[in-house]
């Protein structure tokens, strides 16, 4: 990881073939130790489907997030993050379910955001849903340009995830590493 910030990589994006691999709870671990070591963090719950963040780092209230920041126009990112949730670590929430989590990940909206991010953060980690279950993932890892797979032990299929990086590889992302859980 420290190769990767090095190298001037501003975001990575984590993937997991299913719901059960813990690729929230590797994201929310990743930037808070990044945050830990003095990188300006974002962590974004790019999960519009089943969103998992807020059961890891609780908001004091009620929060917007990426799917309000990505159906409201000309609006400032800053209304849509809570700043400092840790030092050096600011939480974009997923903001809810939307009917439509496809269309908004795949509008220039996402993009945007993302150029945004990159340039305010010196790190931006987005969480995706799993990749059997859609395909925002991919879409997302494709914006980002860089992704992390993560399994865990005896219940993600080595082919499930050899056919993910592939797929993530023709979409445009460098799949940068893996991480495997056992527990």
């Amino acid at each position: 990881m420290a190769q990767h910030v090095d190298q001037g990589r501003r975001a990575l994006s984590l993937c997991a073939v299913s719901p059960d691999s813990g690729c929230t709870f590797v994201a929310c671990n990743l930037a808070v130790a990044l945050s830990q070591i003095g990188i300006k963090t974002l962590l974004i719950d790019g999960d519009l489907r089943n969103p998992g963040l807020e059961g890891f780092i609780r908001p004091s209230a009620p929060v917007t997030g990426l799917q309000q920041c990505l159906t409201t126009e000309d609006a400032s990112l800053s209304e849509f993050i809570q700043q400092d949730v840790l030092p050096d670590l600011s939480i974009m929430y997923s903001g809810g379910v939307p009917a439509n989590p496809q269309e908004l990940l795949a509008g220039d909206g996402f993009k945007d955001l993302m150029d945004h991010c990159l340039r305010d953060f010196q790190m931006t980690i987005i969480d995706t849903p799993p990749a059997m279950s859609c395909a925002d993932a991919r879409r997302v890892s494709s914006v980002v340009g860089y992704s992390v797979v993560v399994a865990r032990q005896h219940q993600s299929r080595i082919t499930d995830i050899g056919t993910l990086i592939s797929q993530l590889q023709q979409d445009g992302a460098k799949v940068i590493g893996t991480v495997l859980r056992e527990v």
